[in-house]
Order: structure tokens, then C-alpha cells, then sequence
């Protein structure tokens, strides 16, 4: 499968980098010039309300995550739509009824749009031929989103069962096995 808006990149035992280790990232947008995603298994223990006041109500009860270890003094906000034909302002698609939520745009214009709502602080970006090069050399996995995926409450065994799901002999091998151990740490969102 070619890395592509959508798409789920799976880390494999090979990937050491302490940002990526263990993690699903879900990626967001893919061109010549590079690619951008943001990681699903890392929230934080920010609420969002916290981090950003204007969104209280059930949208500012979510769990920050963090997204990646670029721009972490930023944030990116992800939504499904509740009906594809009618988007808030601001609105930028991704794929499916999937987009990027402008974070400006009051609460109460954006909350009846969205189905599904997740911010991320920070996200991962790869520069043109980075990201393929990484693919080739078995760092990352390249499989199929489904719906559930990019706003699962319970991520922490969301990489085990998007492995376990994907067809052929791969899924049982050592480098999909992978776990994250107690003696791993994750980096902080400071």
C-alpha cells in the first residue's frame, strides 16, 4: 500500500526513535513535497479545555495527544463530520469524511458538525523522499485506516490490533510483535 492521506503507518521493531517507537500515525496529507501525519497512541493528560479555553462542553473534556515532535507548540484539531455535506467554518478535508478543524472557530459553530473530535499537539512530518526511504528500509508498516481508528478512546492497544487485523504471514513475525514496556518512556509535551 503507498503511503497516502489515511493510511495508517504502523512503527516496526526496528524503529528505535523514541517519538515513533511503538506508535500508530495516521497520515493526514502526502505529496511530492513530503508527508504529514499525526500519532494516535500517545495522548497526554492535558484536557483540552485546559490547553485552550474557548472549548469547554464535551469537546473540552477530550484528551490532548501528542501528535508528533514537530510544531509542539502548536496544535492541530481532527474531525469526522457528522453529515460530509455540511462542514463548519474553517474545514479543511483530508480524506473520507476526515479534516483538519480550525482551532479559532468558536465552539458552539463547530461541535453539532463533528462526529468524532481529537486534538493533537505537535505532529509528524517527513520531507520528500524521507518518509518512502524509511518504508523501504522497515521502519514503518503502510496499512489501511478503518473508521474507528483515528478516534479510538482507548488507544493503548490500538497498534496490536491494527497488526492483528492485516492479512499475510508478516503480522506474526518478531517485528510485529512489538510492545511498548514499562520501562519505556514517552517524551513530555513541554
Amino acid at each position: 500500500m503507498d503511503p497516502r492521506p489515511g493510511a495508517l503507518l504502523v512503527a516496526s521493531a526496528e524503529l528505535l526513535d523514541p517519538h515513533f517507537a511503538g506508535s500508530v500515525v495516521l497520515l493526514l496529507d502526502t505529496d511530492d513535497d513530503g508527508a504529514l501525519g499525526v500519532v494516535l497512541t500517545q495522548p497526554t493528560p492535558a484536557r483540552l479545555g485546559d490547553v485552550l479555553p474557548g472549548w469547554h462542553g464535551p469537546l473540552g473534556a477530550s484528551v490532548v495527544h501528542r501528535g508528533g515532535p514537530v510544531g509542539t507548540d502548536g496544535a492541530l484539531g481532527l474531525g469526522r463530520l457528522v453529515d460530509p455535506d455540511a462542514a463548519p467554518p474553517g474545514w479543511r478535508p483530508c480524506f473520507d469524511d476526515v479534516g483538519l478543524v480550525d482551532l479559532d472557530s468558536p465552539v458552539e459553530v463547530v461541535s453539532d458538525a463533528l462526529a468524532d473530535f481529537r486534538v493533537f499537539a505537535g505532529y509528524a512530518g517527513w520531507s520528500a523522499h524521507q518518509l518512502r526511504d524509511e518504508i523501504a528500509e522497515g521502519s514503518w508498516y503502510v496499512v489501511p485506516s478503518l473508521p474507528g481508528d483515528s478516534f479510538r478512546l482507548d488507544v493503548s492497544h490500538l497498534r496490536r490490533d491494527v497488526l492483528r487485523r492485516q492479512p499475510g504471514s508478516w503480522r506474526g513475525s518478531p517485528h510485529a510483535r512489538r510492545t511498548r514496556t514499562r520501562t519505556e518512556t514517552r517524551p513530555s509535551l513541554a
